[in-house]
């Protein structure tokens, strides 16, 4: 039944995957008890044991990332997909809304293309990690595995510090119980790399995943699964410090291994495609983003059908492209039928939905019809708030974007109100020093010094929701950021955001 919930959660099937997955708990508790290791494996939704098989679906979130299996958020269409959903290759340790990590070759509490509340998988991963440390010991791997699969639920949920917390523990204790150069061991390295990413703090996220890759390439060779994941992910945060041109040379290197060793056709060639056709797009090379997008769209369809997960992963992105050319009508047509479809599978309320609406209310906006635009974005912010909470990230980017359909509504009172909110929260919650939170500040700044809404293409409108940077498993682009946000960190503070903050935020 386990296998078969396997396969149906690859397949997109969420609903029958999960239906299996219950039964199956339900089963083991009445049978073995609910501190049998195989009852909590279940409790912890297929929480596989490390060192599975090194055929385990990889990982991957925002970015890619070898050796665990991720889930959704980050804050990644307009912007990007996250990966296809066997493969993944992002970082380990996906973000708040990427497909959620898990331990190296096992699975997270929460599968990912289930729709299980945020908050219940939170609740069954602390009742595993309790009852593994006081049965197992802190120490044990199982409870290693634990710990690593609560701490990606935390990172789906945003909660970065707690899962940086965990992040840290568990690689302690694998360096020192297990070695530095052990598999387990670089996965946690890259898995808190990749926690350290979402965080912004992009330079210890670099100086780790230069130490997974440089570790790989020597133990494994430079065209192992794992090395080829790390050399994706490490591609993935020279992108967001804007170093495009190292992230191509990475993209380019992992692409053309992956074609010769595994396939034109292969889920992980298919990722890199996608991830390099995000960093083309990065660099205003929307032809051959374009190229590359359709061809992974035309693959996917084929081999997965039109409505699975990635495919429409593949076909958001696709529209977010066209979007940047001007291309509006197709992205829209692509867009209302990523939408209709994920309401019908999903549900209105799943993470992927809600992308949908906030990348398809982009593609309104980018017409002039802010009408339409307004409505999806406040129908997004609702759900985020009631579901997620107000200071998730995830409902702080759709503020941001609710704040610049304001503004371009010439409703700029309401605008900067709004937009002095998302500041403040994001410095509460991510910190002055994150790039989302300085994207805001600028924001805040244009609105708050000009008078007349920018023009329809402005740099200082909002990107899309999931800018196509394919990450292992769903678009989630960086929704809410403002295009000039792509700027390096320091450019930021060289002209002085971080010291305006201070005379901009409010009590």
């Amino acid at each position: 039944m386990s296998i078969l919930a396997s396969t149906y959660s690859h397949q997109g099937l969420c609903k029958e995957a999960e239906k299996l997955e219950v039964q199956v708990l339900e089963i083991s508790k009445r049978v073995l008890g609910a501190e049998h290791p195989d009852t909590l494996s279940s409790m912890g939704s297929r929480d596989k044991k490390e060192g599975a098989g090194s055929g385990a679906p990889r990982y991957t979130v925002k970015h890619e990332q070898s050796g665990i299996n991720i889930f959704r958020s980050r804050p990644v269409e307009g912007g990007r997909e996250a990966g296809s959903a066997g493969s993944r290759d992002k970082k380990e340790g996906a973000g708040s809304g990427a497909p959620r990590y898990t331990d190296k070759h096992g699975q997270s509490g929460v599968n990912i293309f289930t729709s299980r509340p945020e908050k219940e998988a939170e609740k069954l991963g602390v009742q595993v990690l309790e009852i593994r440390k006081r049965v197992l010991g802190a120490e044990h791997p199982d409870t290693l595995i634990s710990m690593s699969n609560l701490a990606s639920t935390y990172s789906s949920q945003g909660l970065w510090k707690e899962a940086d917390k965990l992040g840290v523990q568990v690689l302690e204790i694998r360096k020192r119980v297990l070695g530095a150069e052990h598999p387990h061991t670089l996965a946690s390295m890259s898995i808190l790399a990749s926690t350290y990413s979402h965080q912004g703090l992009c330079k210890e996220a670099e100086k780790l995943g230069v130490q997974v890759l440089e570790i790989r390439k020597r133990v494994l060779g430079a065209e192992h699964p794992d090395t080829l994941t790390s050399m994706g992910n490490l591609g993935s945060t020279y992108s967001r410090q804007g170093l495009q041109k190292e992230a191509e040379k990475l993209g380019v290197q992992v692409l053309e291994i992956r074609k010769r060793v595994l396939g034109a056709e292969h889920p992980d060639t298919l990722t890199s495609m996608g991830n390099l056709g995000s960093t083309y797009s990065r660099q205003g090379l929307q032809k051959e983003a374009e190229k590359l997008g359709v061809q992974v769209l035309e693959i996917r369809k084929r081999v997965l059908g039109a409505e699975h997960p990635d495919t429409l992963t593949s076909m958001g992105n696709l529209g977010s492209t066209y979007s940047r050319q001007g291309l509006q009508k197709e992205a829209e047509k692509l867009g209302v039928q990523v939408l209709e479809i994920r309401k019908r599978v999903l549900g209105a309320e799943h993470p992927d939905t809600l992308i949908s609406m906030g990348n398809l209310a982009l593609t309104y906006s980018r017409q002039g019809l802010w009408k339409e635009a307004e409505k999806l974005e406040v129908q997004v912010l609702e759900i985020r708030k009631r579901v997620l909470g107000a200071e998730h990230p995830d409902t702080l980017a759709s503020m941001n974007n609710l704040a610049f359909t304001y503004y371009r509504s010439s409703r700029c009172d309401e605008a900067i109100e709004m937009m002095k909110n998302v500041v403040n929260l994001r410095t509460k919650v991510i910190g002055a020093d994150h790039p989302d939170t300085l994207a805001s500040l600028e924001g805040l700044n244009y609105m708050s010094r000009t008078t007349a809404p920018p023009p329809r293409h402005s740099d200082t409108t909002a990107t899309d929701e999931a800018s196509s940077a394919e990450t292992q498993g769903l678009e989630r682009q960086m929704e809410g950021r403002i295009t000039s946000q792509r700027e390096p960190k320091k450019a930021l503070k060289d002209r002085g955001w971080i010291r305006r903050l201070k005379r901009v935020l409010v009590p």
